[in-house]
């Protein structure tokens, strides 16, 4: 009772009585599955963001979120009794100042996950790469299987039409993000570690940092829990050492305690067994490209087996389960023209996805066009994302996305470098000043049977609107 007592977010959630909250950021992807968890729980949801007018706030207006354009504490109703901020929302923004002074209670996204995980069956899942879509896949495949989970998902997931739902049942599916640790602000029953690479170049200095962060995060799980790893990655090992937590393995490989084997390439997915501990579990369609998803599956297979799903309930989930938005998403092909968009931003994820196109698409032409995420994971990645395109036939390189920090040349400087280092690596890549040139070279550049592929974690995708225009025209009969 003292906890709860001393913990007024915790307090709150306890109550149980529907409550009145306010976002600071609230079209962020992980923002706005929580909005739509706490929309599920009855609560009436106010917030803000200058990104309102986006599909993101659509969406939360539909779902009955009051959504202001701009940043003021006049916007915070008169009986809010909790106010939640986006990580990237600086103590002096209004709404965070507004509630020090009225002493609201306030927490962090990341703290308001750790509160919903209290009393909840936890899981979390974490890695460099993959949250998102094994994330998606642990929530839907719980779904189908009835145990009516909470899941929060960094993109929206396709045919729920959100990132987060709210659920009757006991379990609590999050996307737990290593930035800045946050995921120390969850303890779960279960959690897997799809993989370690460095990555988060502002917040960890090597990628020894990037495994002492995941091995404290490995450390909080307790001993009745459940971690599942990549066999084939060594920093995800490691970062398991000394855990009291039962660990399992997944893998292509024999000798991981989840296998998957036999994979066999079908229309836009695979299909294969999955073994524990060398004997059939079940048999699984998925229906995303990708054979790195093959992996993801597995350890959402073991994620959903240890909560309870069945065998043949785990198949027919993933049976069901159509992937998430902006991941190798097939958005429509136009004359010829193929379009697809994926998030790829590190170059380990756009390897995976030029070679899933290749897969796909045999030898037709790829035409990339690519929006670095950060300066200091763009400097620090520059000659892994020199060699990462060579499946690619044509690129273009747009300037960085400056997503938490501040600079103003570097953003084309380290664009117009990286495009010179692609090029060097004998693919033909040009440097593009913005969005609006590159759409009007995509206008001279696509013909019949190209794949375009857009890829990077920035506003990237904003160029489709225009483009599905421009090539209806341009190739129009």
């Amino acid at each position: 009772m003292s906890e709860i007592h001393d913990n007024p977010v915790r307090r709150i959630l306890a109550a149980g009585a529907p409550h009145a909250v306010y976002l600071v950021g609230a079209c962020g992807s992980g923002m706005k599955a929580l909005a739509e968890v706490l929309v599920g729980r009855g609560w009436r949801v106010t917030g803000a963001d200058l990104q309102a007018e986006s599909p993101a706030g659509i969406s939360l207006r539909q779902r009955g979120v009051t959504l202001f354009a701009d940043h003021s504490a006049r916007h915070i109703p008169a009986d809010v009794t909790l106010v939640v901020y986006s990580s990237a929302v600086k103590p002096e923004n209004p709404e965070r100042q507004w509630a020090s002074e009225h002493r609201v209670a306030s927490c962090a996204y990341h703290e308001m996950l750790g509160e919903l995980m209290h009393d909840a069956v936890g899981i979390s899942i974490a890695g460099t790469h993959g949250k998102s879509t094994t994330t998606a896949m642990t929530g839907c495949v719980l779904t189908s299987a009835g145990l009516e989970p909470t899941v929060l998902v960094g993109a929206e997931v396709c045919g729920v039409q959100a990132n987060g739902w709210m659920g009757a049942g006991r379990h609590l599916v999050v996307e737990s993000c290593e930035y800045r640790r946050h995921f120390l602000s969850l303890h779960p029953q279960m959690a897997t570690i799809l993989g370690i690479e460095a990555d988060h170049f502002d917040c960890f200095a090597d990628v020894a940092e990037t495994i002492q962060a995941f091995h404290e995060f490995a450390l909080q799980l307790p001993a009745s829990g459940l971690l599942v790893v990549h066999q084939e990655c060594e920093s995800s090992l490691a970062a398991c050492r000394d855990v009291t937590a039962q660990v399992e393995t997944f893998s292509f490989n024999p000798g991981a305690d989840w296998q998957a084997a036999d994979v066999e390439k079908i229309p836009l997915g695979h299909r294969f067994r999955v073994l524990y501990r060398g004997q059939e579990f079940c048999r699984v369609q998925l229906r995303i490209p990708g054979r790195h998803h093959v992996l993801n599956a597995l350890a959402a297979t073991a994620l959903c087996h240890r909560a309870g799903a069945s065998p043949a309930q785990i198949a027919d989930g993933f049976t069901r389960f159509r992937g998430i938005r902006r991941r190798f998403e097939v958005l429509g092909t136009l004359n010829g023209v193929t379009v697809v968009d994926d998030y790829a931003h590190h170059p380990t994820a756009i390897r995976a996805t030029l070679q899933t196109a290749r897969e796909e698409f045999g030898d037709r032409r790829l035409v990339c066009v690519f929006q670095p995420h950060q300066v200091s994971r763009t400097m620090g990645l520059l000659a892994d994302f020199a060699t990462s395109f060579a499946a690619a036939d044509l690129v273009f390189i747009v300037p960085v996305y400056g997503a938490r920090e501040i600079y103003q040349k570097e953003l084309v400087e380290v664009s117009t470098r990286l495009a010179e280092l692609i090029a060097e690596q004998g693919v033909v890549a040009r440097y593009s000043g913005s969005l609006d040139q590159t759409r009007a070279s995509l206008d001279d550049t696509l013909r019949p049977r190209d794949v375009l592929l857009t890829l990077g974690a920035g506003d990237i995708d904003r160029i489709h609107y225009d483009l599905t225009c421009r090539l209806q025209r341009n190739h129009a009969p």
